[in-house]
């Protein structure tokens, strides 16, 4: 069907049945055609591009165009970005939002790896299943002992995802940082702790915090008095964590004593798992949130519009 006339036709019957809000049986009447024909030619139709079918979300989902751009210049699977009109409201909105996003996600059995700090602290408060899930196992990605907020440490935080979803968490019993490279070692090869570190490498979904310049994040300033100085060496190229593991502006291992004695799961297994979900916002994070991309160290982000924005910037 591609001479003029066809196309007439094609166009009529698409305008009556559109256009006119008429039914199928109405148009084949007024064509003397089948019903059946009629579906057809509609289809025909929406294949020749004579009718375009767009669904207008706009007023529903506004920040599409957005993060439609982001995921096409980081390569992203998914990119969900949020409004708070207060900044003392950004980590809560980009929580509650990566909580809905984790939701969809989430399978029976999974194995879930959560990092610590005040972003998935939030996702966690926020954390609703609407189904039940059998069987989620929530692991932390780090270490976190002792008194330094220890509402955000990542043994917590996945307890709270663990009573909020009817899964369990397990523990990780040794701090952040260690006293050097060797303690490290040692602690590595006790089996208990072995087998939570064999456990990080079969982590389906990780959602990990993204850390700005080491001064911004609160976890590692809690730990940084206690450094001997030497441990920060390179820090001029530090421009930010996941996990604790420091890296450069292109999202690569910094070798320093600090990355040498942090207990977490390092950054190549981070890149093993399927999905890695970062949740980080504010400006001043930008910096740190765009080396994780260049790196791919997440391939889904939740953040705010005015981070988006400036990762948008021509770098």
């Amino acid at each position: 069907m591609t001479s003029k006339d066809d196309l007439r036709l094609l166009i009529d019957i698409a305008q009556m049945y559109y256009g006119e809000q008429a039914t199928q049986d109405d148009v084949a009447k007024r064509f003397n055609i089948s019903r059946s024909l009629v579906s057809k030619y509609l289809s025909r139709a929406r294949d020749l591009g004579i009718v375009e079918i767009r669904v207008h979300d706009e007023l529903f989902h506004p920040y599409k165009q957005l993060e439609e751009k982001l995921k096409k210049k980081y390569d992203l699977e998914a990119v969900v970005c949020v409004n708070a009109a207060d900044p003392s409201q950004v980590k809560q909105r980009i929580g509650d939002a990566t909580a809905k996003y984790l939701s969809k996600v989430i399978q029976p059995d999974s194995i879930i790896g959560v990092s610590a700090g005040t972003t998935v602290y939030e996702v966690a408060s926020n954390m609703y299943l609407n189904v039940t899930m059998n069987n989620l196992t929530f692991v932390p990605l780090v270490g976190g002992l002792g008194k330094e907020h220890t509402d955000i440490q990542a043994n917590v935080v996945c307890d709270i995802f663990a009573r909020r979803t009817g899964g369990v968490s397990v523990d990780l019993h040794v701090p952040v940082l260690v006293d050097s490279a060797m303690a490290k070692e040692v602690l590595l090869s006790q089996n208990f702790i072995k087998k939570t570190f064999d456990l990080m490498k079969r982590v389906d979904i990780a959602l990990v915090g993204i850390g700005g310049a080491p001064v911004y994040d609160e976890m590692t300033k809690a730990y940084l008095h206690k450094v001997d100085p030497t441990a920060l060496e390179n820090k001029e190229r530090v421009t930010g964590d996941v996990c604790y593991n420091f890296f450069d502006k292109y999202g690569r291992y910094i070798d320093t004593d600090w990355n040498r004695r942090v207990m977490a799961i390092d950054l190549e297994e981070i890149k093993k798992i399927p999905i890695v979900i970062g949740a980080s916002g504010g400006l001043q994070k930008v910096e740190g949130i765009r080396a994780a991309l260049r790196g791919q160290l997440i391939n889904v982000l939740i953040t705010d519009i005015n981070t988006a924005r400036e990762l948008l910037k021509e770098e």
